[in-house]
């Protein structure tokens, strides 16, 4: 069996990059991916679906490098299920609610956005990295 997710949204904050204690790279980051529809009064719902992302080796620290809050990208990759629930991970958020977040370790990420475009909202100069293997409210 395989599955394999693409997302097209905005990084919510800078890449947080760190080292496993055997010196691989590992970076994360958070996707907003809007998502519009209609519902069944004929009203359009707009809506943001936050998605946390963990790209590794050459990959995390091309991603820290390059990738700043607010920059496009596409992400290809696998969603991570949380091992207690086998579905998104769900925590308690500072005010005592419980909530979830969608993971995925990317496979690809893509910047679509060019390097002089602060607030990522234009497509740019495509930068494709390649590497195996969260925003907002998320607190991590």
């Amino acid at each position: 069996m395989y599955h394999t997710v693409i997302l097209v949204g905005n990084l919510g904050r800078d890449p947080e990059m760190r080292y496993t204690p055997g010196g691989q790279a590992v970076t994360n980051f958070s996707v907003a991916v809007n998502d519009n529809y209609t519902n069944s009064n004929g009203e359009k719902v707009e809506r943001t679906i936050w998605v946390r992302v963990t790209t590794w080796g050459r990959q995390a620290e091309t991603c820290n490098q390059y990738l700043k809050k607010g920059r496009k990208v596409l992400v290809e990759g696998r969603l991570v299920p949380d091992p207690a629930t086998g579905g998104p991970k769900v925590y308690q958020r500072q005010d005592g609610t419980s909530a979830s977040s969608f993971e995925v370790s990317a496979q690809t990420v893509r910047f679509l956005s060019s390097r002089g475009d602060e607030e990522g909202g234009a497509y740019g100069a495509a930068e494709p990295s390649q590497v195996p293997d969260d925003g907002g409210d998320i607190p991590f």
